[in-house]
């Protein structure tokens, strides 16, 4: 079982940017993918970048493309998100989420969660 804790929200003005980090634990981290997804007040959870087990595929929403930008460092048991350009309806709490499904819709994960960071952009 993974294990996954956020960290790096907070309030950042419009067209800011913000680090968002997920840490893993567990020896099998490295076969899952892993992402971000996000909820707003009132809205549903919505995936907003994953990256794939073998670190070089990537998916990000329609939303996010050229704005946001997800790593992860294998050494570290990290997923990163980078956020530039921020926007007030980025605001929401942001999850990391892992799994190891595979096929065309690997990205959208279920398997572990983190219990989530708070991102606030003020206009």
């Amino acid at each position: 079982q993974v294990r996954l804790v956020e960290s790096g929200g907070g309030l950042v003005q419009a067209g800011g940017s913000l680090r968002l980090s997920c840490a893993a634990s567990g020896r099998t981290f490295n076969s899952y993918s892993v992402g971000w997804f996000r909820q707003a007040p009132g809205k549903e959870r919505e995936i907003v970048a994953a990256i794939h087990w073998n670190g070089i595929i990537t998916y990000y929403s329609d939303s996010v493309k050229g704005r946001f930008t997800i790593s992860r460092d294998i050494a570290k048991n990290t997923v990163s998100l980078q956020m530039n350009s921020l926007k007030p309806e980025d605001t929401a709490v942001y999850y990391c989420a892992a799994d190891r499904r595979s096929g065309s819709n690997w990205y959208l994960l279920n398997n572990a969660w983190g219990q989530g960071t708070q991102v606030a952009v003020s206009s």
